[in-house]
């Protein structure tokens, strides 16, 4: 986040078939020569970045120290039982849009009696994430994937969050995205997730699920802050319903293979390795797996290119960075599928060269028309956030930005 922010997609092949081979060429710099042309936003006369010039909160208030606590306390085993609340050590960690994400540590003057963690991720739930049954589908695949080893184990869950393992290692930054090797070991493991058979709906019906239920609330909602009121008010001048039906119409006629996707494959939500695991040169890790279901591949594609543009560890207001010249280049996006196509078997030793270009021009198309499906959900899902989420971050903003790009993709997708 998205993020743990945070942070959806879509496709298309309809009756510009017989065009698609020779613009697919130009359409990626077409797309970037375009969002370039945006201006930068002008924070000057905002409330709201008045009220953060100084940057972060770096300090844990005391209500969330005590809960985090009683929930290390009540969850864990061994010294965590035993630990005087004073000695309780607790630190924010940054880059969650869509959680509130702490670092809960034990007293270096305390030892481990058993097999007990020394350090714990705590994770709490937003406001957007607390529908009882996402929570549990969530809580379930979590799980699933600890026990695969295809993720950090899982040591407590409850209604307003869970503990996880913490796992030595940073997040990847938006920058290392773009590197042959990382971008190559990505894809390889989005085809991984790809592949694997989960005990969920196997029906697509997440992507416009989500974004419906999005535009639902959005439509009541009511801004106090003049900040969100002017914002909000700009954002609904765009007939959002109406460009909803059309995203629709294009991306049912975008063919998109159903696969479990991971849903927000983005820098925050890959972490390197410090430690990887031992006969192996993989040093990636996929983890937060709230938005995860089965949906359209193409999603997946799309917005992960869309996060090549977005630095979420930015430290002054609005709390993000956005550099529209990251979008990937056509080599770039074709580097990524062929890391992904080489371990899905979507290549094959008969595959003839004319093959090969065709499925991969099939994938560029794909995925940049998906990235218009990335553009609108993240973008209502940002106005949401701007009313419901405590977490410092200029969502309006981020909404802002993601419909502009949206409707300058469109141009050159449709």
């Amino acid at each position: 986040m998205h993020k743990s922010i945070a942070t959806l997609k879509a496709e298309n092949t309809g009756s510009h078939a017989a065009k698609e081979k020779g613009d697919t060429l130009s359409l990626i710099d077409v797309i970037k020569e375009n969002h370039l042309r945006a201006p930068s936003p002008n924070y000057d006369d905002d409330s709201e970045a008045e009220s953060y010039r100084d940057g972060h909160t770096e300090e844990v208030d005391r209500e969330t120290k005590l809960r985090a606590y009683t929930w290390c306390k009540d969850f864990l085993s061994g010294t965590w039982k035993t630990i005087n609340e004073r000695d309780f050590q607790i630190s924010i960690v940054r880059g969650g849009l869509s959680n509130l994400l702490y670092l809960c540590t034990l007293p270096d003057h305390e030892d481990c009696v058993g097999d007990e963690p020394r350090q714990v991720l705590l994770r709490v739930y937003g406001a957007i994430l607390r529908d009882v049954d996402s929570l549990v589908l969530e809580s379930v695949m979590f799980a699933i994937l600890a026990e695969r080893q295809l993720g950090p184990r899982l040591y407590g869950v409850f209604p307003a969050g869970r503990l996880e393992q913490y796992m030595p290692s940073r997040h990847l930054k938006t920058e290392h995205l773009s590197v042959p090797e990382i971008s190559a070991e990505i894809a390889t493991k989005v085809a991984h997730f790809h592949r694997m058979v989960m005990p969920f709906n196997k029906e697509p019906k997440w992507l416009f699920g989500t974004i419906d239920r999005y535009m639902e609330q959005i439509l009541k909602l009511k801004f106090v802050r003049d900040a969100h009121v002017k914002k909000f008010n700009k954002l609904m001048k765009y007939n959002l319903q109406a460009e909803l039906e059309s995203l629709r119409t294009l991306l049912a006629e975008t063919p998109s293979s159903v696969v479990f996707c991971h849903n927000d494959v983005q820098e925050g939500n890959i972490l390197l390795l410090d430690e990887p695991e031992k006969d192996t040169t993989e040093k990636l890790m996929l983890i937060d797996f709230e938005y995860s279901s089965y949906n359209y591949r193409g999603f997946d594609f799309g917005n992960h290119f869309c996060e090549w543009v977005y630095d979420y560890t930015y430290d002054k207001w609005p709390f993000y960075k956005e550099t529209a010249a990251n979008y990937p280049t056509r080599e770039q996006q074709l580097h990524f599928f062929r890391s992904y196509l080489a371990e899905s078997g979507g290549y094959s030793e008969c595959t003839t060269p004319e093959d090969r270009a065709r499925i991969e021009e099939e994938l560029i198309i794909e995925s940049n028309r998906y990235a218009l499906a990335s553009h609108f959900l993240w973008g209502l899902w940002s106005i949401i956030q701007a009313k419901m989420s405590q977490i410092e971050f200029g969502y309006m903003d981020y909404a802002q930005s993601r419909f502009d790009a949206y409707f300058k993709q469109k141009k050159m997708c449709t």
